[in-house]
């Protein structure tokens, strides 16, 4: 039954000439031709930004994706190329002063250290709250917050075709062995998984595990089909690659091998979710990117997609409605808009939530039915995923009305509860419980969580 199918996958590909896979990164900004028309300022700018925040890019990307005729408002101009705002100005300041005087390496250091420590490199608990147990012992390169999903982190896979500029998981890129997590350790997490039969849900994440040969994911996806496993129901891949390199699934030299594991999992019962990260429509507009899609698809594999609202990039309600209908059209399901997380160049980027909901639900109220599967917007915080679903009056009192999507407790779900009005407020910890009450309901709770979370945490160390 896979051969008329292989067949007609190897046809659609040989009508794609295979690419060389190019980057570059802040060591070759000077290497990358189309820069060199733009303004010095703005290329002293990227060297700058690009000590602290990590710079990658490819060729299919600068030569494909970007309009250099808008340039620097291009939304994939601002998404993978350093921008002078993406640093606080004292920060900044500081950094070019070093640059300016080509300063060593040695003194350079504990500089840029400081900086990054000050971006909140590892929000909402992912080095310590997360961090999963086994035999008693931490487990690094995997995570474990909600009760149903756990996150691996394959160290084959912890880097991308290119780097997006807003990535709330941008310590895992600096080279900073303290600030990345990521295991080799496949055993480990068949173990884990099989000694916790509550999880359904596992996400390979990175980094981009899409990055990775093929024999290297089916290192961690084959055991999955065992029996002791049958309790894995859903395998979920984290992935900008068809955005960034959409050859990965038509020419590469291991493509096929690659889809064929995805045929596998399906055919052994898995539910294989490939989630695509698209920050705007234009990402989907080549020829490429529609072949990887479909190709992916022809394996049983289902496309969800998410993404952050971002400043620069999509905070407009017609290029969400846009994005959704172009995805729905082209057989993906519309996932998640994200809050952009608090971390990194998160000032650069983030939208009032009171601005975020009027984009959501413009966008959303102008898509077919099909397209109106998103969800958000939301924000993946400490205590769990929080939607903000609305702005109500309640006994005369301008209320947030929020709810968890998910919760570190599952109680949590879908209960919902209201924070005071706030235009200014970005993130749930701006937010204030409102109609009196002094705290959120899941506050003290969340609180003993992290308490007792610690204690097993110094108890294994």
């Amino acid at each position: 039954m896979n051969q008329p199918v292989n067949a007609d996958l190897e046809r659609s590909a040989s009508a794609f000439e295979a690419r060389q896979f190019k980057v570059y990164t802040h060591r070759q900004l000077d290497k990358i031709e189309a820069l060199q028309s733009l303004p010095e300022d703005l290329r002293f700018d990227m060297r700058v930004v690009s000590q602290v925040l990590p710079f990658r890019v490819n060729e299919y990307v600068i030569e494909e994706l970007i309009d250099w005729d808008n340039v620097p408002a291009d939304p994939v101009f601002q998404l993978t190329f350093p921008q002078r705002g993406m640093l606080r100005p004292e920060h900044f300041d500081e950094v070019a002063e070093l640059v300016r005087r080509d300063a060593s390496t040695a003194e350079m250091k504990p500089v840029i250290e400081r900086v990054r420590s000050e971006l909140n490199p590892h929000p909402a608990g992912q080095m310590d709250l997360n961090l999963p147990l086994l035999d008693g012992e931490p487990l690094p390169g995997m995570q474990h917050k909600y009760r149903e999903t756990v996150l691996f982190f394959p160290s084959q896979g912890q880097v991308c075709h290119s780097y997006c500029t807003f990535c709330f998981r941008w310590a895992q890129f600096v080279g900073d062995k303290e600030l990345k997590f990521a295991s080799s350790e496949a055993g480990s997490l068949h173990r884990y998984l099989a000694e916790h039969t509550e999880v359904r849900d596992l996400l390979m994440t990175g980094g981009d595990p899409m990055v990775m040969k093929a024999k290297h994911l089916r290192q961690y996806l084959e055991g999955l089909m065992a029996p002791e496993l049958d309790h894995v129901q859903d395998i979920r891949i984290g992935t900008k690659s068809l955005t960034f390199w959409p050859y990965r699934f038509v020419t590469d030299p291991d493509a096929e091998d690659i889809l064929e594991l995805f045929r596998e999992l399906t055919a052994a019962g898995k539910h294989v979710a490939f989630m695509a990260h698209f920050n705007h429509w234009k990402e989907m507009d080549t020829p490429i990117c529609r072949e990887a899609i479909r190709r992916i698809r022809a394996t049983g594999a289902e496309i969800r997609t998410q993404a952050p609202l971002l400043k620069h990039i999509n905070d407009d309600a017609e290029q969400w409605a846009k994005m959704w209908t172009t995805q729905v059209r082209l057989g993906m399901i519309p996932y998640y808009m994200f809050v952009e997380r608090d971390t990194g160049a998160r000032h650069y980027f983030e939208v009032p939530l009171v601005r975020a909901y009027e984009i959501y639900r413009e966008a959303i109220k102008t898509v077919p039915g099909l397209a109106r599967t998103a969800r958000g917007p939301s924000m993946s915080a400490d205590p769990g995923k929080v939607e903000i679903q609305g702005v109500a009056e309640i006994k005369g009192e301008k209320v947030f009305v929020l709810r968890f999507i998910q919760g570190r407790d599952n109680d949590w779900v879908q209960r919902p509860f209201f924070a005071k009005y706030d235009e200014n407020a970005t993130w749930l910890n701006h937010l204030e419980p409102a109609l009196g009450e002094s705290e959120f309901f899941y506050e003290a709770e969340f609180a003993a969580m992290k308490d007792d979370k610690q204690a097993l945490i110094m108890k294994a160390s």
